[in-house]
């Protein structure tokens, strides 16, 4: 399903909460496909990574980006505007992770939209249909 075969699919997971961390963790580690997870507690960390900034210069590219919306000193949203504006990261597939299902509707009237979205806990076998679904 990774585009780049016997490469792990690496992802940024966008989360501020350090149990949820753990928990994506814990399901992911199951997956049939190897899956590298970065991690960035807040937008203002992500956006460094991404973009290979200061401390962050050699960061490994990420083939996915798992955002949270909630999160502290630049918000999930505010991300998704920076990610999808900057010519150099927009190709980058964001999905949005949510609490319920009654989220989508929210999540689809984003502008600009993520990607797609998945439903907090995320497993493996719904991370790697979403990611296969916004590479194709």
């Amino acid at each position: 399903m990774n585009k780049n075969a016997g490469k792990p699919l690496t992802v940024l997971l966008v989360e501020d909460n350090p149990a949820d961390v753990r928990l994506t963790r814990e399901i992911l580690k199951d997956s049939p496909v190897a899956i590298e997870i970065l991690i960035a507690g807040d937008g203002v960390q992500a956006l460094a990574m991404l973009r290979r900034e200061g401390a962050y210069a050699d960061a490994i590219r990420p083939d996915l980006v798992l955002l949270d919306l909630n999160l502290p000193r630049k918000s999930g949203r505010e991300l998704l505007t920076d990610l999808k504006l900057d010519p150099h990261l927009r190709h980058l597939p964001v999905l949005v992770m949510t609490a319920s299902t009654a989220d989508r509707a929210f999540l689809a009237a984003l502008d600009p939209a993520p990607d797609g979205y998945l439903t907090k806990p995320v497993g493996p076998d719904a991370l790697l249909a979403a990611w296969a679904a916004v590479t194709i």
